[in-house]
């Protein structure tokens, strides 16, 4: 994790300073050089850059200091603290309703397979697999919030206001879900062990439930977790076209304004979450797999120590 996130900070860092810079963008064409440069010291842009990105993970690692921004001049860790729990619930929220609907479609189409269903429910995660989150996004708004007038177009404030936002960000995740369930169920329900499980005279709710599903995880959980990192990226597009407060919209704001500190800060959060969820899921498969929790549960046991007896005596020695 560390290497990654130092990577992604140097990158970040680096493009930021390419993409133009911030004190003209602050004082605008009629600054005299005087004040140019006094703005230029006073952020810290007159050293040299590795001087510069030393200082700032310095800040990070000691103090957890993510900078003021140039914009609204308050620390960047508060205006995060803020807008992050938005954007995690929307995340939460979204992946939930994906999970649940992703994987009952996904049995539904595995049992059902080669019917009118399994076609059809096939087809649409296809067809949503294809649709840009942004597109869907303005469509709804369209449809369902201006010609219909059913739901409110933006902005976050009774459960209404949640229904757009969740719905775009979880339809790519419910496609993926969908087929990635159907496939995993496809390859477990053929097994001899499940036939024998029907043999037994077990119903099929309970074989598809305790049997089925669950040594159908594996596949599963990797998709949730690579689906669970788009979310946390998707956020930033569709926080914009909805207007809500998150973390998305500080972001969007940060790059217009070339705010340094604030686009540092928010990619470093994104970056630090993207690879937690990846931990989480790494962890997860010792759950989902009994012979992973087995091989790292003897990695740690010591071997019995052996008694021996000398030839021509009657001395005991252990040897490991």
């Amino acid at each position: 994790m560390i290497p990654v996130i130092l990577g992604v900070l140097l990158i970040v860092f680096v493009v930021n300073r390419m993409s133009g810079d911030p004190v003209a963008a602050m004082l605008g064409a009629d600054a005299t050089e005087e004040q140019y440069e006094a703005q230029r010291i006073a952020l810290g842009l007159n050293k040299p850059i590795p001087v510069q990105f030393f200082n700032y993970v310095k800040n990070i690692v000691l103090h957890f200091d993510l900078g003021r921004s140039y914009l609204t001049k308050r620390p960047v860790s508060q205006e995060l603290l803020t807008r992050l729990p938005v954007s995690l619930a929307l995340a939460v929220v979204s992946l939930a309703f994906a999970l649940v609907i992703g994987v009952i479609f996904g049995v539904l189409c595995a049992i059902n397979q080669n019917s009118k269903i399994d076609y059809l429910i096939t087809l649409l995660a296809l067809i949503c697999c294809s649709l840009p989150g942004f597109w869907v996004a303005l469509m709804l708004i369209l449809i369902v919030a201006v010609h219909w007038g059913l739901l409110p177009p933006s902005g976050l404030g009774s459960f209404k206001h949640w229904i757009l936002p969740c719905t775009a960000l979880a339809l790519n995740p419910i496609a993926s879900l969908t087929r990635t369930t159907r496939s995993s169920m496809l390859e477990v329900i053929r097994q001899d062990y499940i036939a024998t499980a029907k043999s037994k005279g077990i119903s099929s709710s309970k074989i598809i439930i305790k049997h089925a599903l669950k040594n159908a995880m594996f596949p599963i959980i990797t998709v949730f977790g690579a689906i669970s990192s788009a979310c946390v990226g998707g956020a930033v597009v569709l926080e914009t076209v909805f207007q809500i407060p998150g973390i998305g919209t500080y972001l969007t704001q940060a790059i217009a304004n070339r705010d340094y500190p604030s686009i540092q800060g928010t990619v470093f959060v994104l970056a630090l979450l993207v690879c937690v969820i990846n931990l989480l899921v790494d962890i997860s498969y010792g759950f989902a797999d009994p012979r992973i929790r087995a091989k790292y549960a003897n990695t740690g046991v010591r071997k019995k120590k052996k008694k021996t007896v000398k030839p021509g005596g009657n001395q005991v020695r252990e040897a490991a």
